[in-house]
């Protein structure tokens, strides 16, 4: 069965042809892998054809004896039966293979096969016209020599003919020109006439020596002489459009008229129209600086008439001015820069005094317009909507690139963008004074409500929360209005707003820096000016000052992190080298609110100071009776520290205090009985002793914790209320020292510092603070007392608890 498959013919044919037949099945192998793309696949993957191995069953060189004697000699008889059928698998799949391969092509089978046809029956009917049109060429070809042959003994008398009529058609023309230009001057075809003239003017002036030429010269010159001064008439009426002026200038400039001239002539006939746009500009702005409201919706007499706003006088100036400036530049330019067919020297020298004169003539009208575009929007300096500034900028601005495309050298767009940016910049300037003008509004507000709380008998401070809130509410609400006003500068459809050298100053250093930094630094200078005690701001109300310390404070926390985050994503600063930073804004926030809270824990303490003070000073201490209540004004103390602690609670936190004793509120002074020992042993002593008490109390101070009277307070209610006390206490205790006591009088101050201690100790970080002065106080009065008998314990109690 192998050899069957191997060979499927039992008896081989000669091995001559057995090699014949096997060279024209390679052949057709050949074309077929060719066509399939077999042989480039097994020569890519290194196979098929590459190999000579004769056994390679897909190899150009296999050989089926060799194959088959070798299978016969190294397998056994089941591999050889499992090769078997491993191979018929193979051929099956195979003429599968094949099968489809047929009914895939069968289509392009048929289709090659009608195509081949149909070009057979193509190639015949061309081959029938290419005869035909073969027989055409020799047919004409043969009656194009028989043509030339009848022509050519007359073809150079015909040429000869040809050429006289050409000069006799020339020099009828030449008679008839001065009858011709006439003619065309009174029909006022004056193109047509400078036509005929610089058609014939090379020929006349050639041929000038000759009398009839020289006559029909002579008559020509005149003509022309009497076209030029048309001409002229009509290029200086005003009434003449810029096409008129352009045809005008045309023909002189055929005629040989000079160029500076008509250069000179041409920018002064223009200058008339724009100095008439340009006066235009001019009576809207007097009319403006005389008070005149614009009022686009009433057109008035005229176009004219009425007062524009800032839009309609841009547009104004944009299609009245600057259209023309544009078609005066591009007629100018045509008629003497661009000017085709002149010579080089000729046209570079034109070129060169042309180019001058309209740059003096451009720079100069066009300083006249920015002068008057920069008033008019400066008069918008001060206005409250932006849409109609920035519409007007962008039009005034995208307008002059278009004469700057036609006149490069005069910078327009360089100048236009000066002009937008210093509005711009005004109107930030504008901004920011509104801010701090509403700043100030706030703050008059604020004291407007502090006085209108306490002429309606409420405590001083009561609504202090809702008006932080409102304050604060309003200034930010205010600043991210002008921030959202701004951004009209930036939109992406103005046309100045993308530039790089209008966009990062004008977001960076004017809005950034100049609006937002500048108004927070205003706002913190202003805050801080109300700890300096001089002008209206020295007799600021405290809670005021309280409200502003908080106010700062909540900047320093939220505020100014939102405000330049908020600017920095709306206006794309990216560039952070040139900035303020954030922690700069944060510690001047800081340290105003510190400065402002210390401020107001001096004014607080100075006021109960002011009265402990008072009361001391104004009391006889050596004639006082026996004490039977506690001092009205100490009680006025307590209810005034109260109200502060409450005004103080509603705007900062609570903050940490020291462990409190339970008999706070119960202690007496043991000071007090202590000092009264000492006193009787220091009187023991002979007076050469000289032994001064305060000597010792000032050892035992020595070892005493040491109090800060004046430092700063941190940010909490029972840090401010530690403050002022140990102001008041101070206050007391310097006060107790400049006086002289009887002993009732050292009594009073002992009942006096029993009711403070009641009360106050509450208020403080460290009841030991209120002890330790307290105890000072009364050691003080003990010092300064002639009879320092003090009073009982108890007895301090039961006044005090009466009181």
């Amino acid at each position: 069965r192998l050899k069957m498959a191997a060979a499927p013919d039992a008896s081989p044919p000669p091995a001559e042809e057995d090699g014949e037949h096997s060279t024209q099945r390679r052949k057709r192998h050949g074309m077929l892998k060719l066509y399939y793309g077999i042989q480039q696949v097994n020569s890519e993957s290194g196979k098929g054809a590459a190999t000579t191995d004769p056994c390679d069953i897909n190899g150009a060189h296999f050989k089926p004896e060799v194959y088959l004697q070798r299978l016969m000699q190294e397998k056994s008889l089941n591999e050889l039966m499992d090769k078997e059928r491993d191979m018929v698998r193979q051929i099956r799949s195979l003429d599968s293979d094949m099968q489809t391969l047929v009914y895939e092509n069968y289509n392009k089978f048929i289709s090659a096969t009608d195509t081949i046809r149909k070009m057979k029956n193509d190639f015949k009917k061309m081959e029938d016209e290419m005869d035909r049109l073969a027989t055409n060429m020799e047919s004409i070809t043969e009656f194009s020599a028989r043509i030339s042959g009848t022509l050519q003994d007359r073809r150079q008398q015909i040429t000869k003919l040809s050429g006289v009529h050409m000069l006799l058609k020339k020099l009828q023309f030449l008679f008839e020109l001065p009858a011709r230009l006439k003619k065309c001057i009174e029909m006022q075809a004056y193109g047509q006439a400078v036509r005929y003239y610089t058609k014939a003017r090379t020929v006349l002036d050639q041929y000038q020596h000759m009398p009839s030429f020289h006559g029909i010269r002579e008559d020509c010159s005149v003509i022309v002489a009497e076209l030029c001064v048309k001409l002229r008439e009509q290029f200086k009426n005003k009434e003449s459009d810029a096409h008129q002026l352009a045809e005008c200038v045309d023909l002189l400039l055929q005629l040989k008229e000079p160029a500076d001239e008509l250069c000179d002539e041409f920018l002064a006939h223009a200058r008339h129209k724009v100095d008439e746009d340009l006066q235009t500009l001019r009576l809207q702005l007097q009319m403006l600086e005389e008070g005149q409201v614009p009022s686009p919706g009433d057109p008035g007499d005229g176009d004219k008439a009425h007062p524009m706003d800032v839009l309609e006088f841009t547009d104004t100036g944009c299609n009245v001015f600057l259209s023309d400036m544009c078609l005066v530049i591009a007629s100018y330019k045509d008629l003497f820069i661009n000017r085709p067919g002149t010579g080089v020297e000729e046209q570079a020298h034109l070129e060169k005094v042309a180019n001058q004169k309209l740059e003096v003539f451009v720079n100069s009208l066009m300083g006249q317009y920015f002068s008057y575009v920069e008033q008019r929007v400066q008069l918008e300096k001060e206005s409250s909507d932006n849409t109609l500034l920035v519409r007007a900028l962008d039009r005034f601005h995208r307008r002059l690139q278009a004469v700057e495309k036609l006149l490069p050298e005069t910078e327009s767009t360089s100048s236009a963008t000066d002009i937008v940016a210093k509005m711009a910049h005004d109107r930030v300037i504008h901004y920011s004074e509104a801010l701090r003008r509403h700043f100030a509004d706030c703050l008059t507000d604020v004291r407007q409500n502090l006085a209108a709380s306490r002429s309606l008998g409420k405590q001083e401070g009561s609504n202090l929360a809702d008006l932080l809130q409102t304050t604060a509410t309003s200034v930010l609400d205010q600043l991210k209005t002008v921030l959202s006003d701004l951004r009209a500068f930036i939109e992406s459809d103005i046309t100045f707003a993308m530039q790089p050298y209008f966009r990062e100053p004008f977001c960076v250093q004017d809005v950034r820096e100049g609006l937002v930094v500048g108004f927070l630094k205003h706002m913190f200078m202003t805050c801080s000016e109300f700890c300096e005690g001089t002008g209206d701001k020295s007799s600021a109300p405290p809670p005021l000052i309280l409200l502003l310390s908080r106010l700062c404070l909540d900047y320093d926390m939220t505020t100014i992190s939102y405000l330049i985050s908020l600017t920095d994503e709306q206006f794309l600063v990216e560039d952070k080298s040139a900035v303020t930073p954030l922690s700069e804004l944060c510690n001047l926030a800081k340290d105003t609110a510190q400065k402002l809270l210390d401020h107001y824990v001096k004014v607080q303490g100075l006021t109960i100071s002011q009265m402990l003070r008072k009361s001391v000073e104004t009391r006889d201490w050596l004639n006082t009776i026996e004490p039977r209540n506690v001092r009205a004004v100490m009680k006025r103390v307590v209810e005034d520290v109260t109200a502060i602690d409450s005004q103080v609670g509603l705007l900062y936190e609570e903050g940490l205090r020291k462990a409190h004793s339970s008999d706070s509120s119960k202690r007496t002074f043991p000071y007090s009985s202590s000092r009264q020992n000492q006193r009787s042993q220091w009187s023991s002593y002979a007076p050469s002793s000289n032994m001064d008490t305060s000597l010792m109390s000032n050892i035992q101070k020595l070892f005493s914790e040491r109090i800060e009277i004046f430092s700063a307070v941190d940010f909490s209610k029972v840090s401010v209320l530690t403050g002022i006390i140990k102001i008041s206490l101070k206050t007391f205790l310097e006060c107790v020292r400049l006086r002289t006591f009887a002993r009732f009088g050292l009594q009073q101050i002992q009942v006096d510092c029993h009711y403070l201690q009641m009360y106050l100790w509450r208020f403080v970080s460290d009841e030991n603070l209120v002890h330790t002065l307290l105890d000072e106080i009364v050691g003080s009065a003990i010092h300064r007392c002639l009879d320092p008998v003090t009073m009982e314990p108890s007895v301090i109690e039961v006044i005090c608890d009466r009181g």
